[in-house]
């Protein structure tokens, strides 16, 4: 429900009421018990990060084909050598080293 212009504090909280079966509200209960949240608060919590998940997801990047095709050639062209990386390719992996 979008949010009235009269109100003053958009930051206000506002009532959500829901109808859920009881195994799923007591399967919320035992996972936010375990977290040390309450059932709102741990609702709240999962509710938001979905919810930016679902929105990210959908977002959309457009650059220019000359900027993506400069984006590719950088991916597909070969690392510059510099310390860093000659330090990195000289060091064993930790399971190589037994």
């Amino acid at each position: 429900m979008p949010a009235s212009s009269t109100n003053k504090n958009s930051e206000a909280s506002v009532p959500l009421n829901m109808r859920i079966k009881p195994a799923t509200r007591n399967l919320i209960d035992r996972a936010a018990e375990l977290l040390g949240k309450t059932r709102t608060d741990f609702m709240l919590e999962a509710s938001e990060r979905r919810a930016e998940e679902v929105l990210l997801d959908r977002t959309v990047f457009t650059v220019s084909p000359e900027i993506y095709a400069e984006y590719l050639a950088r991916l597909d062209a070969p690392a510059e050598p510099n310390e860093r990386l000659k330090r990195t390719m000289l060091t064993k992996a930790p399971w190589d080293e037994a």
